[in-house]
């Protein structure tokens, strides 16, 4: 029995999902294929993950793998944009994509009946993409187009602008989008040339989750991949330290936007987990200090969060809010307050609990479908080549100490900060310098 904050003991919680139904195995083709059993399912989730992202791209096709998500859905040799529509609205499905810096994952949800041609499907259409001239135009002028909505968005800017200074000089600091200039200047031979070289089966994960079993899965994909491709992972280079410390972009508009960074942790780093309950007590939830602080006492903003990220050499963790210029000087000194008792008490032991209990229920809460337990396999092979079975999982979130929290707090959050700032510049340039001094 573990003992309630009014003292009054409470039954310890039980894990009740289990691992025995995921498999996982390499095919002929060396694509890695892990699945997971749903008998009570009825739909099935499939997903293509390749280990490679933006961070892989040469500075001059800045963008790349964006362009080929958005590519890839234009279809193959056999098959058209509409032809690929057809097929997944015909039986009520739903096919969709995304780029992160260091992967790209295709997946697609449908009915169990339509699994394999579900599979045929997607494999088609990451494996032999047509690149036709007019699409491949046309999809660059709807990139070009994104890009400006970002620019125009001051809370997706002043992120951009953080990560360029976060890692200067590195692909991790570049926007996964790319900029207007690799955009424009990239050609349908560099786009292809990219997956070729890169979209192949050594660095594809497929992960599948519903009513289905392993092998049937193993037998659909036989013969759907080249097993003369193999490919190689991608070699990547860790960012050196970043210099700068503030920087600004003036744009008259009616509040300034902030965030400010730290370097995170790795992807494989022991206290990662530590770091993402401290992420929770000071800005991951609506009992979180910033939270607390700053919207609900203060009343200083309408959105204040923090986020940690990690990378397979590096991570960040960020602090984002937002407020009107005249309030400026109050928000940052706020902030500056929260942060500094976080690095100088660490967390209380109910908040603790309160983290703790998050990240453990938000998890199990996050595994109820198919299109999640998916997620999780892919995301997990294709990131550390593991599998990290739902019950070690909560035991090492559970194993997480005050102490540990405290420790991980002074090792991330007491190093140096970069500052981000959107938004007119008016007499807030002085306090945005004294709050990026810390």
């Amino acid at each position: 029995m573990a003992a309630a904050a009014d003292g009054v003991a409470e039954p310890e919680r039980v894990v009740s999902l289990t691992d025995a139904d995921i498999e996982r195995s390499e095919l002929r083709s060396g694509v890695r294929l892990v699945t997971e059993r749903m008998p009570e399912a009825r739909s099935v989730s499939v997903g293509m993950w390749f280990g490679v992202g933006s961070r892989d791209e040469p500075a001059a096709i800045a963008g790349a793998s964006h362009f080929l998500e958005h590519l890839l859905f234009k279809g193959t040799a056999e098959r058209s944009a509409r032809s690929i529509a057809l097929a997944v609205d015909s039986v009520g499905g739903e096919m969709n994509a995304y780029t992160s810096r260091e992967h790209t994952a295709y997946y697609l949800r449908l009915p169990v009946a339509e699994l394999r041609r579900g599979l045929e499907l997607l494999a088609d259409v990451v494996s032999a993409p047509a690149f036709r001239a007019e699409e491949f135009e046309a999809e660059r002028e709807v990139i070009l187009e994104e890009l400006l909505m970002s620019e125009d968005t001051p809370d997706d800017l002043v992120m951009t602008t953080l990560y360029e200074h976060l890692f200067p000089s590195h692909p991790l600091g570049r926007e996964t989008l790319g900029d207007h200039d690799s955009v424009t200047a990239m050609t349908r031979e560099h786009v292809a040339g990219f997956h070729a070289e890169w979209y192949r089966p050594r660095n594809l994960v497929v992960a599948a989750a519903g009513d289905l079993t392993h092998d049937a899965v193993a037998e659909a994909l036989d013969g759907l991949f080249d097993d003369e491709l193999v490919g190689v992972a991608p070699r990547r280079t860790p960012p050196v330290e970043p210099t700068g410390r503030l920087v600004h972009v003036d744009r008259p508009i009616e509040q300034v936007h902030v965030a400010v960074g730290w370097r995170g942790l790795p992807l494989d780093d022991e206290d990662r987990h530590a770091l993402w309950v401290a992420n929770q007590v000071l800005g991951g939830g609506m009992s979180s200090r910033l939270f607390q602080e700053v919207r609900e006492n203060r009343g200083l903003a309408y959105s204040v969060f923090s986020s940690p990220s990690s990378y397979s050499d590096s991570g960040s963790v960020v602090v984002y809010t937002s407020t009107g210029a005249a309030r400026l000087d109050e928000l940052l000194t706020v902030v500056d307050d929260v942060l500094g008792d976080f690095v100088a008490h660490g967390i209380t032991d109910e908040e603790h609990r309160v983290a703790v209990g998050y990240l453990e229920g938000s998890m199990l809460l996050g595994l109820e479908d198919s299109g999640s337990r998916m997620a999780r396999l892919g995301s997990s092979l294709t990131s550390r080549d593991e599998i990290v079975p739902v019950a070690e999982h909560v035991r090492r979130i559970r194993a997480v100490t005050p102490e540990r929290v405290r420790a991980v707090v002074q090792r991330v959050f007491d190093g140096p900060r970069i500052v981000s700032a959107v938004g007119p510049a008016g007499g807030g340039i002085t306090a945005l310098e004294s709050f990026a001094r810390g």
